[in-house]
């Protein structure tokens, strides 16, 4: 018996990183899985196809979450593929880092559109299903550099707690129909970006972190896997920060 077994996941930006690791991880617990990406190619594909090995189905859509309307008619498609939707994971995210002195209002405005306005659109599209179904699970993944920002990323660390401020306000709004929304804020985790910062670099964020090591796609997953499953049937508005303890 899986964590998830029975219920339908929905995943923005879960082509690569730590978006495809919720994926298989709700997948390897059951969860029939819709995933986002801008496209659909050979490596959303490979996902789908590993996801369905497991025994669930799956299948993945070309959709920009930052545009309403593409928005709108993702949760539509969902529905009639898959019948229901239990778990929304709101993933997509962009990075355009610079001093703000450096930092364009295109920059602005491309991070807070797509880290923080597809939230909205997101939410606000599949709170219609979750309202009928009187059931659900929302999940906003934050940063730690939302709670305690970040010199050159204040349109990334903006955004970020933009979404903190939403997920606390949802809660409120939908706890009544037993739809719980809480948000995840990742630290500092080994991805494909920090794999390109130089090895000083990165063992000088390893030294500030308590737990003295990076952290991985998977130990988000599992703190997602929690908050989509059953387990955490009372916990909604809160902020869970998978850090090592770099942010207490």
């Amino acid at each position: 018996m899986g964590l998830l077994d029975g219920k339908t996941a929905l995943i923005t930006g879960a082509a690569r990183g730590i978006g495809k690791s919720i994926a298989m991880t709700f997948a390897r617990e059951g969860a029939n899985v819709a995933f986002t990406d801008l496209a659909v190619d050979e490596t959303t594909e490979a996902n789908v196809k590993e996801m369905k090995a497991m025994g669930v189905e799956a299948k993945a859509y070309a959709s920009n979450a930052a545009k309403f309307e593409e928005a709108d008619k993702l949760i539509a498609e969902v529905m009639k593929d898959f019948g229901r939707i239990d778990v929304l994971v709101n993933n997509a995210g962009i990075t355009r880092d610079n001093l703000l002195m450096r930092m364009t209002e295109a920059d602005w405005d491309a991070v807070i559109t797509v880290n923080l306005k597809s939230v909205f659109n997101m939410t606000k599209a599949v709170q219609r299903v979750m309202l009928k179904q009187r059931s659900g699970s929302i999940v906003n993944m934050s940063s730690v550099v939302g709670i305690e920002g970040n010199a050159g990323q204040s349109n990334y660390s903006a955004s970020k707690a933009g979404l903190i401020g939403f997920s606390k306000s949802i809660a409120q709004e939908l706890g009544s129909r037993s739809i719980r929304v809480n948000a995840v804020a990742p630290g500092f985790i080994a991805t494909a970006m920090t794999d390109k910062l130089p090895k000083e670099v990165r063992e000088g964020w390893v030294k500030t972190i308590p737990l003295r090591r990076e952290g991985q796609a998977q130990d988000v997953a599992n703190v997602c896997l929690f908050l989509a499953s059953d387990l955490s049937s009372y916990v909604t508005g809160q902020v869970i920060s998978v850090c090592g303890g770099m942010h207490t």
